[in-house]
């Protein structure tokens, strides 16, 4: 099995939240995309403000790596403007992969409808520009009857609105790796998350991220059926080894 073809390898901290300068949290994000194209990794995931510089990155050494992005990362909960907003300077910016935050908070508070809508606006948005469109639940911050919960409206809202061709191309994805839980309760993919996903969000794939950060996880989430693993570890996984890092 190969596993780096199922791997996005993940960078999304900010110079702030990284404790670096601009200019040193840059060199990682630079460090990072060599490392993806080295690796053959099937994707580098990064924040909107760097995809130019890894889609130059990946033209000039010929790769075939795609770039991801995050949108309204990593809370979800800007108006549907917003997300449009960057969904459109994203795919300006020729991203590969969009991975909305879904608005997990209104979802939680009955609003059902403000999910529906963003979900079917801003996946037509992406798959019009023939881009990947992942949905982040956010699993951490949902029971699991939430989880069945939303995993089954974002698949009923594509089976209703696109073509069944379109499927492959929308995903349901766990976690943003950013949220905090507490008393170290896991804030991302875990088996049991994964399998209700999977269970209520088919015939969409599942990317499950955050917290996979061994080989054998890794192994172990794409037997569950997983078609993308989003991992900070990408390379530590690749290598069969393990990694302390949490996302």
């Amino acid at each position: 099995m190969n596993v780096k073809s199922y791997l996005d390898s993940t960078y999304l901290k900010t110079a702030f939240q990284a404790g670096l300068t601009e200019a040193e949290n840059t060199a990682v994000v630079k460090a990072a995309v060599e490392e993806a194209i080295s690796e053959g990794f099937k994707l580098i995931m990064v924040r909107p403000d760097k995809v130019t510089l890894a889609k130059e990155m990946i033209l000039k050494a010929n790769s075939s790596v795609l770039v991801g992005t995050v949108i309204d990362f990593p809370e979800g909960k800007s108006d549907l403007q917003t997300k449009i907003k960057e969904a459109n300077e994203a795919i300006e910016n020729d991203a590969d992969d969009l991975d909305f935050v879904c608005n997990y908070e209104a979802f939680k508070n009955g609003d059902i409808a403000l999910v529906k809508q963003e979900i079917l606006i801003c996946t037509q948005i992406g798959l019009a520009s023939n881009k990947t469109v992942k949905w982040i639940i956010e699993v951490a911050a949902l029971t699991d009857k939430e989880i069945i919960q939303l995993s089954a409206l974002i698949k009923n809202v594509v089976i209703s609105n696109f073509k069944e061709e379109n499927y492959a191309s929308v995903f349901v994805k766990s976690s943003t790796g950013f949220y905090e839980t507490q008393s170290g309760m896991p804030n991302g993919a875990t088996v049991p998350t994964i399998i209700m996903m999977l269970e209520n969000a088919s015939p969409l794939p599942v990317k499950a991220a955050g917290g996979v950060r061994s080989y054998e996880e890794a192994i172990g989430m794409i037997r569950l059926g997983v078609k993308r693993i989003g991992t900070s570890a990408a390379k530590a996984i690749a290598s069969g080894g393990n990694a302390t890092n949490t996302y």
